[in-house]
């Protein structure tokens, strides 16, 4: 059985975010690199007007037509999302829900104009808003959970697409609370991303949990980790990258002080919701988790869609794209 992998944007959007590549040269790239699909995610692409709010819809064709051109499968739009919020001053349970709604339907429609079937929307992107990661806390939201799953998919389902919902972040996370909403929304059109490294984020085994989820699945993120203890290690900003002025320190008068120097990447870990590990992204296949055993499962269970590598790690992202896909393939090839 051939291996169906892919990229994701995300694994070259640092290049997008310093102008070394756009997106259409990261969909040449995956092509050149026997990409047999190429997953779009909206960080740092241009997806909305200046305004912030008016969805640019030719960009959307652009990237259809780029793709057509190419013959590059475009498989699935990942995109952030939260339903949950809490009321404020300005706005409602209510309205913050039909405002997350509404921004979510204008990139399914973006996306349904580039072509895509598969719509990976999170029913609560990162923590729980109100930080707490409880089961008691869960059982609360699961109702909104729900509801918002059934809503997206109907929705979806008006264009011939489907959901998928990743296990992603530290409270939607986990195959029984992710299994727990696609059964419960109960639509033909849901399935399951399940991201094999996600499942450390809130300290699960991945090799259980990519079991348990496999079934389901509607889309593989393959992605690898380092995994170290929380007190062994120096406190960093959060494992996105960033571009920031470096300071350096200088004397003057004997005193020690802070200039700014050189504009450079920074790098760092993202904690678990046990707070006792933290996170970094790496190579497929050089991190810590067992890529071999969590590849076999998804191979034996007759598992033929879309896997899509998504490569986080400190190394320049092209290069560990490049060793993460080869790797990748390596080991399917001998498992």
């Amino acid at each position: 059985m051939a291996m169906n992998l892919g990229i994701s944007s995300y694994c070259l959007s640092r290049k997008l975010y310093t102008d070394e590549m756009t997106l259409f040269d990261i969909m040449d790239w995956a092509k050149d690199h026997d990409c047999t699909h190429f997953e779009i995610v909206p960080f740092g692409l241009p997806l909305m007007q200046e305004d912030g709010k008016t969805p640019n819809t030719e960009f959307a064709q652009k990237v259809k037509d780029h793709a057509e051109k190419l013959g590059l499968k475009l498989s699935a739009f990942s995109l952030n999302a939260c339903f949950i919020r809490p009321a404020d001053e300005e706005e409602t349970v209510e309205q913050k829900y039909a405002n997350e709604l509404a921004r979510v339907k204008d990139y399914i429609n973006l996306a349904h104009i580039m072509g895509i079937k598969k719509m990976r929307v999170d029913m609560c992107s990162g923590q729980q808003p109100l930080g707490e990661n409880t089961p008691e806390q869960f059982e609360i939201d699961f109702p909104a959970l729900v509801k918002a799953a059934q809503e997206v998919a109907d929705y979806l389902a008006t264009l011939g697409m489907g959901l998928t919902l990743e296990n992603h972040g530290l409270y939607v996370n986990g195959a029984d609370r992710v299994i727990r909403i696609l059964k419960a929304a109960n639509r033909p059109n849901i399935g399951l991303t399940v991201d094999v490294g996600n499942f450390l984020c809130v300290d699960e085994d991945p090799e259980v949990n990519v079991a348990k989820a496999i079934k389901y699945a509607d889309m593989v993120h393959l992605k690898d980790f380092y995994i170290r203890s929380n007190e062994t290690m120096l406190p960093q900003d959060g494992m996105y990258t960033t571009f920031t002025n470096m300071s350096k320190p200088v004397r003057q008068d004997g005193k020690r002080k802070e200039e700014a120097g050189p504009k450079i990447a920074r790098f760092g870990y993202v904690g678990t919701a046990a707070k006792n590990k933290i996170l970094r992204g790496a190579i497929v296949g050089q991190g810590d988790m067992n890529m071999w055993k969590i590849l076999e499962i998804i191979k034996k269970s007759g598992y033929e869609k879309e896997i899509s590598l998504e490569f986080e790690g400190m190394e320049d992202c092209v290069a560990g794209t490049y060793y993460g896909l080869e790797t990748a393939r390596y080991i399917w090839d001998r498992i």
